[in-house]
This record gives structure tokens, C-alpha cells and sequence, in this order.
């Protein structure tokens, strides 16, 4: 991996989310997400997976898709918070708290924007079933990334939050990465049974 592939997984990265933010198919956008995503894990030079994992990769743990787990959600004022997070590869990075969007059924979750160059949300999620056998990820997944291409985009002014394209940090692969993880304000007591589940459950 060098960083022209690093480049072209981001181009790809983008190009899947600006299809998924094109239809109003929400079930056909996942399953092409699903898709693309399966083959960049186990084709391209920038995949996460480590060498081993590669062989015989039959794809990542996602639930199937359920439209009552989708939500347009408004992002309210909250208290100003900054954190400071080490990555692996971007050394310490500084986000600051936007707002909080308050999630029917599930909870608050904080929106961060990067305050760094080139800005950016960043939405994780934590749930209740994360590091438990059959759950996800121990140390949360993201919702959105929009530096890194995942964005779900706005509606009517709203934030677009589907749990069903809540996805593994790097480092649910390969413990090499570095990756900022759930905080306090992301964290939260409902179990969310969609999107990608822990790979340590997985047969890959």
C-alpha cells in the first residue's frame, strides 16, 4: 500500500456515498454499499484487512438492512467540548462538539467537527451490545466520517443518521491503526442490532 492507493480508496469511498445520497432506495443504497465495500476489503491495496484475513474473505458482517433503524434528526446547541484523540497514522487529532442530535429510541450522540485542516463531521456510535459475543465492535463504529467520504448527508436541514451504514473503525481489522474511538457523549444504552457487526464474531 502506498499513497496513491490510499487516494483511490478514498476516491471510491466518496463516489459509494454519493450514490448511497443519490437514491431514494435506501435498501438498494445499502445493498450497493454492502457490496462495494465487500470488494474494496478484499481486492483493493489500502484494505484494512491484514494479509492472512485476505484469503478467503467472504465478505463483512452486516446485518440486513431495516428502514425503522434510519433516522433525520436536528443537531441542537450544546456546551463547547473539544477532545483530543491519537490516530495511527494523523498524530493527535483536535475535534470540537457542534451540537448533540438527539436520536428517538437510541439516545444523544454528539456531532464533532475536525478542527483541524480541512474540517469535517464525525459522528461514532457506541451500543450496548459492543464487545459482547454476537454484538459489535468493542470500541464503537462510525456513523459518519465526511473527510474520509462517509456522509449520509442533510435533509430539510437535518442530519441523516442510518445505523444500517454504521461501519468498523480500521483498527476492528488490524491492530497497526490508531483510530479515534466512541467517547462518553457517543456512547449509549440501546443495543442497535444493524449496520456491521464485530469481526471477531465473524468467520472470515
Amino acid at each position: 500500500m502506498d499513497a496513491f492507493d490510499i487516494v483511490d480508496w478514498r476516491r471510491r469511498v466518496f463516489a459509494l456515498y454519493a450514490d448511497v445520497r443519490a437514491t431514494n432506495d435506501a435498501a438498494g443504497a445499502h445493498e450497493l454499499w454492502c457490496r462495494t465495500r465487500d470488494d474494496l476489503f478484499g481486492n483493493h491495496a489500502a484494505s484494512p484487512l491484514m494479509p492472512a484475513d485476505r484469503s478467503g474473505f467472504g465478505g463483512l458482517p452486516v446485518a440486513p438492512y431495516d428502514p425503522d433503524w434510519r433516522f433525520e434528526v436536528k443537531v441542537a446547541e450544546a456546551a463547547p467540548a473539544r477532545v483530543d484523540l491519537a490516530t495511527g497514522t494523523d498524530g493527535v487529532v483536535p475535534f470540537e462538539r457542534l451540537g448533540v442530535a438527539d436520536v428517538p429510541g437510541i439516545g444523544s450522540l454528539d456531532v464533532w467537527r475536525f478542527a483541524s485542516y480541512g474540517g469535517g463531521l464525525f459522528v461514532p456510535v457506541k451500543d450496548a451490545s459492543a464487545g459482547k459475543h454476537g454484538g459489535t465492535y468493542g470500541g464503537g463504529r462510525y456513523l459518519l466520517d465526511t473527510v474520509k467520504g462517509a456522509d449520509l448527508g442533510f435533509r430539510d436541514g437535518a442530519l441523516v443518521l442510518d445505523f444500517n451504514f454504521a461501519y468498523n473503525p480500521s483498527c476492528a481489522y488490524d491492530p497497526a491503526w490508531a483510530c479515534p474511538l466512541a467517547q462518553p457523549g457517543n456512547t449509549v444504552a440501546a443495543d442497535i442490532p444493524v449496520g456491521e457487526r464485530s469481526p471477531a464474531d465473524h468467520d472470515r
